[in-house]
């Protein structure tokens, strides 16, 4: 064997084995890339039906306290009727008593501003 065919064979041979570094490399670096690719799309299909999920919660949320909310509406306008036909009953009372000539004792500060304001 000449010394030229020994260089050839010699740089042959370092040059498939770097070549084959190169190909592992790419080969590795196209896998991580897939991997990559195939996570964005399983992330990217899976977000409209986590949106939708969560659009059910968020309006069972909404349609509990919107109920809640008519409660406390309906109790409050009960409450406020209640009030109302209260004073109005005390207020008979106390005009009963004074014509009876006993004089009634003064209302709380809370029950006077109320009957001047009415709220």
């Amino acid at each position: 064997m000449s010394v030229w065919a020994g260089l050839v064979a010699a740089f042959g041979t370092v040059g498939m084995v770097l070549a084959g570094l190169f190909a592992a490399r790419a080969t590795k670096a196209a896998a991580s890339a897939t991997a990559e690719a195939t996570q964005a799309a399983a992330r990217a299909q899976a977000e409209p039906e986590q949106r939708r999920v969560d659009l059910e919660a968020f309006k069972t949320i909404r349609d509990d306290l919107q109920s809640e909310v008519r409660e406390l509406r309906t109790e409050t306008t009960r409450l406020r009727s209640i009030v109302r036909a209260f004073a109005g009953y005390v207020g008979e009372l106390s005009m009963q008593m004074r014509q009876a000539g006993v004089t009634p004792a003064e209302p709380p500060s809370l029950v006077d501003e109320y009957n001047r304001t009415g709220v």
